[in-house]
């Protein structure tokens, strides 16, 4: 297994690392591990073009214009 070593890590930033690694009952060192696992595991964001023609069922039939003016009506 790797070993890491981190210079010059700001004492407040250390702090919250410590705080946190407490909360989850972990050492500082598992702690980073973790969160750098977390960061690295993730996924890419979907783009918004990804979402295209999601939910359009639902919409199905229905005028967008008229759903808003209903909806500002009914804040009133």
């Amino acid at each position: 297994m790797a070993t890491l070593n981190i210079k010059n890590l700001p004492d407040p930033l250390y702090r919250k690392l410590q705080k946190r690694a407490k909360q989850n009952r972990r050492s500082v060192a598992q702690e980073v591990a973790q969160i750098l696992a977390e960061a690295l595991e993730r996924s890419d964001p979907l783009s918004i073009l990804e979402l295209r023609g999601l939910g359009k069922n639902e919409w199905a039939g229905i005028d967008p214009s008229r759903h808003v003016d209903t909806e500002r009506r009914s804040w009133d």
